[in-house]
């Protein structure tokens, strides 16, 4: 049976000095403690700790954990070792994305990660698959917190259990959709600690804490796609180029399979994920969901927007497939260079 907790209130950080709490997905933490540019530099320097207590936990307990998951989203589980992270994806009977699943298993529970306000949804989805078999599902949101730490390294024993981001790195059976020689995910190091809620400000101790506008600034730096901003009701893995860590190309049957596999095998993915470096001389960043275009006709979105440190504005878009690689966009009356990312 699974079982059901309440909803989680605004983070006890908030108290800190200077914090701004963020708003639409990301509300309840901090977007900033004062300073989102320096709070960025201390995450590339690997000092700094993001709040992400608004994140769902839940937990899969039973001998069938991993081979019940393993057939039911994209990635290889069977035979997870104890603290590997690994990342898999919940699809649609049409392969389109639903959920984005942070795992990582401590020998005997298997602990995953989802994105804000969406624990509930998964934990009922995957108890109403579990028929028979010997798991038991259980949505811990109101006892476990998240923690983003600027580390690319699994966590040992001695140390609270921690899911490590296995971006920009092809795991196991799959493939990539950039063809760039060096991925600028390769600088971005990313774990997330699993603590007790009542132990989040132990375990941040006296690390600076960094907001997560400069979390999200290294992300879209580092082209990693993200669940509801990256993605809508129509988006497939390739189209963002999440193959690389969340999907396996040869393993058993599971829902949405057969779209992976008919678009790898056969066709294109319709639309592609871009990098845009966005004219910088005003003073305003572009909405999120704000219109693509070149020579005023739309062809795709905004899915991230950040203000980058170093870069300046910069974004992610997603545009169909055809727009030529070369076209200058637009957004919102700036100009708007890209990147390509999935290639065409």
């Amino acid at each position: 049976m699974l079982e059901a907790t309440s909803a989680v209130t605004a983070s006890p950080l908030l108290g800190r000095p200077g914090a701004v709490e963020a708003d639409g997905p990301d509300a309840g933490v901090a977007a900033h403690y004062g300073d989102p540019l320096r709070e960025q530099r201390l995450l590339r320097e690997g000092l700094a700790v993001v709040d992400l207590s608004h994140r769902g936990v839940v937990t899969v307990t039973g001998p069938d954990r991993l081979s019940w998951l393993h057939s039911l989203t994209t990635q290889q589980l069977v035979g997870l070792s104890p603290r590997r992270s690994t990342e898999s994806l919940i699809l649609s009977p049409k392969g389109h994305i639903e959920h984005d699943l942070h795992l990582v298993d401590d020998g005997e529970t298997t602990w995953i990660t989802v994105e804000p306000g969406t624990s509930a949804a998964v934990a009922g989805w995957l108890d109403s698959m579990r028929f028979m078999l010997r798991v038991e599902v259980a949505d811990v949101t109101d006892r476990y917190a998240v923690l983003g730490e600027p580390v690319r390294a699994e966590s040992v024993e001695g140390e609270p259990l921690a899911w490590c981001d296995p971006w920009p790195d092809i795991v196991g059976d799959s493939t990539a959709y950039s063809a760039v020689e060096r991925h600028p995910g390769a600088d971005r190091a990313w774990r997330e600690l699993i603590v007790p809620r009542e132990s989040l400000e132990a375990a941040v101790a006296d690390r600076p804490l960094a907001g997560v506008w400069a979390a999200e600034a290294l992300r879209v730096e580092a082209w990693r796609p993200r669940l509801g901003f990256e993605t809508d009701h129509r988006t497939i893995p390739h189209e963002v180029d999440w193959l690389r860590t969340a999907v396996h190309l040869h393993k058993g049957c599971y829902r949405g399979q057969e779209t992976v596999a008919r678009v790898h095998n056969l066709g294109r993915p319709p639309r592609r994920l871009v990098f845009l470096h966005v004219d910088g001389s005003g003073h305003t960043l572009p909405a999120r969901g704000a219109a693509v275009s070149v020579d005023g006709r739309d062809i795709g979105f905004v899915t991230s927007v950040a203000r980058h440190y170093e870069d300046g504005p910069i974004a992610l878009a997603l545009v169909k497939r055809n727009v030529p690689v070369d076209a200058t966009l637009s957004v919102e009356g700036l100009a708007a260079a890209q990147e390509v990312i999935v290639t065409p």
